[in-house]
Order: structure tokens, then C-alpha cells, then sequence
């Protein structure tokens, strides 16, 4: 069984940066790649960002490359989604979801969700 825990969410300002934080416990080990998928109301639940545990490898929507970057602490079980420059379009809840094999933008491949955790971009 996996669970995983954002955090880090919160009100900023256009411009202005957030670090969210997924924090995975469980059979850890039975998961390949961690992504980062948002969803506004009203939207559907896009794919943000992808890290492979065993690669490294990264992947990012065109909407926010140069502006997030994701990282990982293996130690920690832990994936991490730095957002700089921020925009009003950013704003939706925020989730990070974990992979079997692989990172993938398909929803319905991914077996473990977050709760979620809302960002809003605003002044």
C-alpha cells in the first residue's frame, strides 16, 4: 500500500514562487516514477511534471517548462515541485500521483493519488 501527502500550497502573488512537497510512504519500492498533475475547476486534470526514481529523468507540460522544475530525495521518499514565476493560469488543485513502471501523462495509469493540495495565483 502507498500513500502520498502534498504540501506546500498556498496564496502567492504573479511572479512569485512555491515549493510543493509529495511525500510518499508505504511499499515505496513497488513505484517507479512520481508526476505532478493539476486540475481547475471547471478543467480537466492535466499532467504538470514527471520523475523517474531509478532514471532521474524529467519530463514538464510545455505550459511550464523554464518556470518549474521537479526533484527528488530518494532517502526521503520525497518529490518536489519548485514553481517559479508564477501565473494567474497556475491556479488549480495540485497532486502528485505514483507510477508503476513509468513516468506517463495518462490519468488513468497511475494507482496512488495525493489529496491534493490548491495553489492560487493571484494579486
Amino acid at each position: 500500500q502507498l500513500q502520498l501527502v502534498e504540501s506546500g500550497g498556498g496564496l502567492v502573488q504573479p511572479g512569485g514562487s512555491l515549493r510543493l512537497s509529495c511525500a510518499a510512504s508505504g511499499f515505496t519500492e513497488d513505484y517507479s516514477a512520481i508526476s505532478w498533475f493539476r486540475q481547475a475547476p471547471g478543467q480537466e486534470r492535466e499532467g504538470v511534471s514527471c520523475i523517474s526514481r531509478s532514471t532521474g529523468s524529467t519530463y514538464y507540460a510545455d505550459s511550464v517548462k523554464g518556470r518549474f522544475t521537479i526533484s527528488r530525495d530518494n532517502a526521503e521518499n520525497t518529490v518536489y515541485l519548485q514553481m517559479n514565476s508564477l501565473k494567474p493560469e497556475d491556479t488549480a488543485v495540485y497532486y502528485c500521483a505514483a507510477h508503476r513502471n513509468y513516468c506517463s501523462g495518462r490519468i488513468l495509469e497511475y494507482d496512488y493519488w495525493g489529496q491534493g493540495t490548491q495553489v492560487t495565483v493571484s494579486s
